[in-house]
């Protein structure tokens, strides 16, 4: 049977809708922003039953979705900044809030769509080492908090598991909460480089290209991990199936998929011309949020 992939829970959500498939366990919420131009879905997972049918892990997956979000549009950009910040506010828990937290710009800062982790961790607002020496009142600001970052890099340039990496760090460090930043693939080209999905769940590197690595989790970590990522790249089977969806009126059977696709196709990975200035606009845009979120700024 044929796939294609995604990471985003609210696409998962979609699939089952249109095959008309019940997944108790399952709850979607979704509110427009005072602007109208920003939606924000919350998908919930709640039991064993709904973890089978969406193929994801228990927990909570919120999808802000800007059409303009890889656009350079400064007001409109400081609403999304401001509310990615609400939202990593509400999906870190209430006895780890005003704690230490790291940053893991995850992803490979040479392969410009998968580059988006190192980027927003270059943009931060570090604060631990200011406050460890000279306090609080460094920045005359009480809602300040302890922001450390590290980019590990991608096992073919460490020779290591990025969770191993952040396993040693989080012994030293001793963050309350781990937030990791990742590009992700999509289902649809809509929501390319347009969807920003939060997630209390953690993350799996490189799931969404098919490289499955150990995942980064609660339960491997020992702290909660909240996953934030941008979809930069889209299965070539995705435009045979907008287009068919789109000018035909009809899906192609997932049987149907591999005879529609070469083999050197369905082992391709697509994304936009101009990818690299909407990483550079994107990646600002996470990065501002986070230091909303928890930097006072």
């Amino acid at each position: 049977m044929f796939e294609v992939r995604t990471d985003l829970a609210v696409e998962e959500n979609e699939r089952l809708r249109k095959q008309n498939v019940s997944a108790h366990g399952v709850s979607v919420d979704e509110e427009k922003c005072e602007d109208g131009n920003i939606t924000v879905t919350t998908v919930r997972i709640e039991t064993e039953n709904a973890v089978r049918a969406m193929g994801k892990p228990k927990g909570t997956y919120i999808t802000l979705e800007a059409p303009e979000l890889a656009e350079e549009t400064d007001g409109y950009h400081r609403g999304i900044s401001e509310k990615l910040a609400e939202l990593l506010r509400r999906l870190i828990p209430e006895e780890k809030q005003n704690r230490s937290i790291l940053v893991a710009g995850l992803g490979n800062r040479s392969v410009t769509p998968d580059a988006l982790g190192p980027r927003v961790a270059d943009q931060l607002c570090i604060t631990r080492h200011i406050l460890k020496e000279y306090g609080s009142l460094a920045y005359g600001n009480e809602g300040v908090q302890p922001l450390s970052a590290i980019v590990p890099g991608v096992m073919a340039q460490t020779g290591m598991e990025t969770r191993e990496i952040l396993s040693g760090v989080v012994r030293q460090v001793k963050p309350e909460c781990l937030i990791a930043i990742d590009a992700l693939a999509a289902r649809s080209l809509k929501r390319l480089c347009r969807t920003i999905q939060i997630s209390d769940t953690g993350i799996s590197p490189g799931s969404g290209v098919g490289n499955h690595r150990h995942s980064i989790t609660e339960q491997t970590l020992g702290i909660p991990v909240i996953a934030v990522g941008i979809p930069t790249v889209v299965e070539a089977a995705t435009i045979i199936q907008d287009f068919m969806s789109e000018c035909l009126g009809e899906l192609p059977e997932r049987d149907c998929m591999p005879q529609l696709l070469s083999l050197q196709l369905n082992q391709m990975f697509v994304t936009s011309k101009d990818i690299d200035a909407q990483i550079r606009q994107m990646s600002y845009t996470v990065s501002e949020g986070i230091n909303a979120a928890f930097c006072g700024r």
